[in-house]
């Protein structure tokens, strides 16, 4: 599969990472990609960058060594009724959203189960500045996947694969394939994502790959596996759409 994008890493601005957004478009442009999304992460998230960090990204080039750099965050879900941490603030520069649940920003005292991140899923749907279910195969944050994987589709959510799960998160597989699996039976469009913390991982899916393979996955439904499907994705949901310069 040709992938022509990465549209979810991390930057020195979160702080556990450690290359900065030019190492890491310089990275995608000599791996041949038309666009990355930066996604550091959201407030709540230990580390996180500093009070003007999205709003200033719009002095980022959308454009730099022919590589489209959207403009997004990793947003960071705070509760079982799937509010994020996004500001308000930072809306208007904000091309690009990716929620995750990460457990450091979750309530400490309530346990998760089925029933409850299942209504969260459900809550994210309904926001339409949410472009991408980040990493969603956690065992401990399980849902009622058949039930939620078409709902992700209806609402235009692109469900992740993320690469970053075969490598620090291996408990995640099992789920991850399941995800898969659903979102082939019932045609939900999906990203396939790196996760990158490092300029080297950009754009390196190999497991996500083999996953897809195994699987017999439709191409068509990658979103970041053609410029074609990638662009009609943004101009249905963002305000940017050409991944070419011109």
């Amino acid at each position: 599969m040709n992938f022509i994008a990465d549209l979810h890493m991390h930057t020195v601005a979160s702080t556990h990472a450690y290359s900065t957004l030019q190492e890491m478009t310089d990275a995608a442009a000599e791996r041949g990609l038309a666009a990355i999304a930066v996604t550091d992460h959201g407030v709540t998230m230990p580390g996180a960058p500093g009070k003007w960090y999205f709003e200033n990204l719009r002095s980022v080039p959308r454009h730099f060594h022919n590589v489209m750099v959207l403009r997004g965050q990793e947003t960071n879900i705070l509760d079982y009724d799937g509010h994020i941490d996004v500001l308000e603030k930072d809306l208007e520069t904000l091309d690009w959203l990716v929620a995750s649940i990460h457990s450091v920003c979750m309530p400490k005292k309530e346990r998760p189960t089925p029933e409850k991140v299942t209504h969260l899923w459900e809550q994210v749907c309904k926001n339409p500045r949410i472009n991408v279910i980040g990493h969603c195969g956690a065992p401990e944050y399980a849902f009622d996947y058949e039930h939620v994987i078409p709902q992700f589709g209806a609402a235009g959510k692109l469900v992740e694969l993320n690469e970053s799960s075969f490598r620090t998160r291996l408990q995640y597989v099992p789920n991850c394939r399941k995800i898969m699996e659903l979102c082939k039976k019932y045609a939900v469009p999906v990203v396939v994502d790196s996760d990158a913390h490092f300029s080297t991982l950009v754009g390196d899916f190999p497991h996500a790959e083999k996953l897809l393979e195994e699987l017999d996955f439709p191409e068509e439904l990658v979103v970041n596996s053609s410029k074609a499907r990638l662009e009609a994705y943004l101009k249905e949901y963002t305000g940017v759409f050409n991944t070419s310069k011109e």
